[in-house]
């Protein structure tokens, strides 16, 4: 498929965001196995316009993060951030809250929500575009819901 540029790079945000990639080649790789299929030119621009970094993870393998996530260490900033970005629906279900996102940016939303360590989150689950958050009981997940969606706009 054919994507313009802002959802390119929305793409490749993503997809830096919840996992590993440390080369121009990984991220072709990764953008052809989510249906976008670009040159190596177009990424390499792509990395310069976006200021992507390359960081190393915890094995010290090299790994591309987004410039003001890398500085970033207030975990609510990050989950504003992100939720803001690619959250587009809350909806409580008993005690969980289904959050429903953009395509491929759930695991970076449940993740940057298990750093909140927020009382009214006992964990999450994250499909693609859909995180569960469960909460301890029906009457938090809907003082939740209502928090998250503030965050939505």
């Amino acid at each position: 498929m054919q994507l313009g540029k802002s959802e390119r790079q929305r793409l490749i945000e993503s997809l830096v965001s919840r996992k590993r990639v440390g080369t121009q080649f990984e991220l072709l790789d990764a953008l052809a196995a989510a249906g976008c299929v670009v040159t190596q030119a177009t990424v390499s621009r792509d990395i310069r316009q976006l200021g992507l970094e390359k960081t190393h993870d915890h094995f010290g393998r090299p790994r591309y993060e987004l410039a003001h996530v890398a500085r970033r260490t207030d975990p609510a900033e990050v989950l504003n951030s992100i939720l803001g970005q690619f959250g587009r629906k809350v909806t409580p279900a008993g005690n969980v809250v289904v959050l429903q996102s953009e395509l491929g940016s759930a695991p970076a939303i449940a993740r940057a929500l298990d750093q909140l360590e927020h009382e009214r989150i006992v964990g999450t689950l994250a499909g693609d575009d859909t995180v569960l958050v469960i909460a301890p009981s029906e009457r938090d997940a809907k003082t939740l819901a209502r928090e998250l969606a503030g965050v939505l706009g």
